[in-house]
């Protein structure tokens, strides 16, 4: 090995990683891709603008901030070019695992001659909840990094052409994922399926994610908002979402909810939690990507655990 780059799942990580003190250097990949629109070709100049104008709306983000924290951090991976081996840095939820296909299908069109490896944690039949890497002491990590994965030319392959999937107008094509091997992605069908699952219900219009919280809010009995938030991030499965994602999330299902002081679902938001009646008219969104697909142009039948085009 001459030279190696590491490439993580954000900034908390890589400031873990720092303690480790391992050969090469540190990019963070500061990206959400799980969420808004996204284009196969990863890094170039329609794809940044694409993620750029979700993230503007949907999250008030500045151009300054973009250029500042993302761009900035993904030209510094582009001036990388003499490292022939690359280690990748990502989780098992859904949030990690998206952003790994991206950064893999990138390493194929522009790292062609680089050897991949990866260090991904979270199935650990002794620990519930799952564990994040940022969870995990040096030594842990050390033997993680030890015995990393190595990617084939087959694994780069299948990656990205994930990706590709992924970023397709139509999720009805993953669906077969879950019938192949994914090769050394042991967290990836798991991913999938939630990422499936984020499409709106059959049942009443809201997505899994959201049911999830109604679900909750019944359940645990939350005594304020910040309440609901932190019970629904402790209790997400394997979405990896973060307080940011969630409260834009609650706030749209507010009309759901009488009060949050303590909170407490409203007569409508029972019913619709019980699948008695639909929120599907009230919460769709024509401009709402998943990838590269409409959120409200397929329903996700959760008795089957097929996606239905509209």
């Amino acid at each position: 090995m001459n030279s190696q780059l590491h490439i993580t799942n954000g900034d908390l990580f890589t400031k873990k990683l720092k303690g480790l003190k391992l050969p090469g250097e540190i990019i963070t990949w500061r990206e959400m891709l799980c969420e808004g629109k996204t284009e196969t070709n990863v890094g170039s100049e329609s794809f940044w603008k694409t993620r750029f104008d979700f993230l503007n709306k949907t999250y008030k983000v500045s151009k300054s901030w973009f250029i500042d924290k993302t761009l900035k951090e993904y030209r510094m991976l582009c001036s990388h070019k003499k490292e022939d081996h690359i280690v990748l840095w990502f989780d098992y939820d859904l949030f990690c695992q998206i952003n790994m296909l991206a950064v893999i299908s990138w390493l194929k069109m522009h790292r062609p001659y680089a050897e991949i490896s990866m260090v991904c944690h979270g199935d650990d039949e002794n620990s519930s909840p799952l564990l994040n890497l940022t969870d995990l002491n040096k030594e842990e990590l050390r033997n993680l990094y030890e015995n990393r994965t190595f990617l084939t030319q087959d694994d780069v392959e299948y990656a990205d052409y994930v990706w590709q999937l992924y970023c397709s107008d139509n999720p009805i094509r993953l669906e077969n994922l879950m019938d192949f091997d994914d090769f050394q992605f042991k967290y990836l069908s798991g991913a999938i399926k939630s990422h499936l699952m984020r499409f709106p219900t059959i049942k009443n219009g809201l997505n899994e994610v959201e049911n999830n919280i109604l679900r909750l809010a019944v359940k645990e009995s939350p005594k304020t908002k910040i309440a609901l938030l932190k019970t629904v991030l402790k209790n997400q499965g394997n979405y990896g979402f973060g307080d940011t994602q969630y409260t834009r999330i609650i706030t749209k299902l507010t009309p759901l909810f009488t009060d949050f002081n303590p909170v407490k679902l409203s007569k409508k938001g029972v019913a619709i939690l019980e699948g008695k009646t639909s929120y599907y008219s009230c919460i769709q969104e024509n401009t709402a990507y998943l990838g590269g697909a409409l959120k409200y142009s397929f329903l996700y039948n959760s008795e089957t655990n097929r996606i239905l085009k509209l």
